[in-house]
């Protein structure tokens, strides 16, 4: 009775390990392989995509103009007030005049005295003129009349000059705006003295509507740029503008479009850089000269671009751009790139990739050149054809 009992168990054993043995052979594959790695993959189509470059720059104003006397004087009045607008002519300083005045009246007595003498001469020529005829004079006295009125008709000439030239000294007393614009703060007060063009300007008027924003580019962007239009990569509209945005120093967008106005023709040798400068409407005056802004410079458009993520690319030991593609076969392929620059969360790929390709997303890590793999479509928001979470579903593909 006891051998039977152990009898029973040895079999009962036996047969659990034969169910067992069964179970964990159905579930390999007929080959005794495990299923081929699964990737998502994209594939890459050409695009229209338009090219832009984001430069730093400078606000400075369109107009400027530094007020400086023209005559030395006391500054008797000051008409404006700092900080408001201004028109071109608007009187903004007012020099004590009394010196400029004394020397206007005297100027004019001295012309009114050269006039008087010039007819004076002038009659005496034509007597002459007739009595030299019968020979009533000497030629001699006859040429010395004549040379007596041209010169006193050259200084009624110079008297003219000298009354102009103390008319425009008495006329610089009232020290005028030479453009339109906001002006700044008064660097004199009233009752100071001014002399003739010295070096401190009284004032500086600045036009900001519409405004400059200065901004530099590198030489070799211009020289990828001219040879990106020669191949015909890259496009601009009918009219070969170039439209600009602007970004503030807040990292907002400002409202209104501004125009390339023209770029330098010098590169500066200690930075490789040239200028570009943009104009930009500033109705509300936002834009105030001295502040920093970036420009969106858009270069054209280029109508076959190739696009792929930037997580689908990687680098090689020496640094080089590389991603992984599904052949026809299934099987994994490296591709070498050669990258232009980011677009938003992409990458625009110069060469390495044509479309058709199918770029591997997801599923990088478990794969190397050469092996087979099971593609399935990426999608960024995670779900694959059947609906579910691809970052919670179990998986059953990956490598031991």
């Amino acid at each position: 009775m006891q051998m039977s009992r152990r009898a029973r168990r040895i079999i009962a054993t036996g047969g659990l390990i034969g169910i067992m043995l069964l179970g964990g052979c159905g579930q390999q594959s007929p080959a005794g392989k495990q299923p081929p790695p699964e990737v998502a993959i994209v594939e890459i189509k050409a695009e229209k995509v338009s090219i832009t470059t984001e430069l730093p720059g400078r606000i400075s104003a369109y107009f400027v103009a530094e007020v400086r006397p023209q005559v030395g004087g006391i500054i008797q009045r000051r008409l404006f007030q700092e900080g408001s607008d201004v028109r071109a002519g608007e009187v903004l300083y007012q020099i004590d005049p009394a010196i400029y005045q004394a020397a206007y009246a005297s100027t004019r007595a001295t012309l009114a005295r050269a006039e008087a003498n010039v007819t004076s001469i002038r009659y005496r020529a034509e007597r002459y003129k007739e009595l030299v005829a019968i020979r009533a004079v000497s030629q001699q006295d006859y040429d010395d009349v004549t040379a007596a009125l041209k010169q006193a008709e050259a200084d009624v000439e110079a008297g003219k000059a000298a009354l102009e030239a103390a008319r425009i000294n008495l006329a610089y007393t009232q020290v005028k705006a030479p453009i339109s614009g906001r002006i700044g703060k008064s660097s004199v007060t009233i009752g100071a003295l001014v002399t003739a063009s010295q070096p401190m300007a009284l004032a500086t008027i600045q036009q900001i509507d519409p405004a400059y924003v200065d901004v530099t580019q590198s030489s070799t962007s211009l020289l990828r740029l001219q040879q990106s239009m020669a191949k015909g990569t890259l496009k601009r509209d009918s009219a070969n503008r170039a439209k600009v945005r602007l970004i503030l120093e807040d990292n907002t967008l400002y409202p209104l479009d501004g125009a390339l106005q023209f770029q330098d023709v010098t590169v500066d040798p200690t930075t490789g850089s040239y200028l570009l400068r943009i104009i930009f409407p500033n109705p509300k005056r936002v834009l105030l000269p001295g502040m920093y802004a970036r420009a969106i410079l858009e270069e054209g458009a280029n109508e076959q671009a190739i696009l792929v993520p930037q997580q689908s690319v990687n680098r090689d030991p020496k640094g080089n751009p590389t991603a992984l593609i599904v052949d026809a076969k299934g099987k994994v392929q490296q591709r070498m790139l050669k990258l232009d620059r980011t677009i938003g969360d992409k990458w625009l790929v110069s060469s390495g990739l044509v479309p058709g390709d199918r770029v591997i997303i997801e599923g990088v890590q478990k794969v190397k050149p050469g092996i087979s793999v099971k593609s399935v479509p990426f999608y960024a928001n995670g779900k694959n054809n059947g609906g579910q979470d691809r970052n919670t579903a179990p998986s059953t593909t990956e490598l031991n």
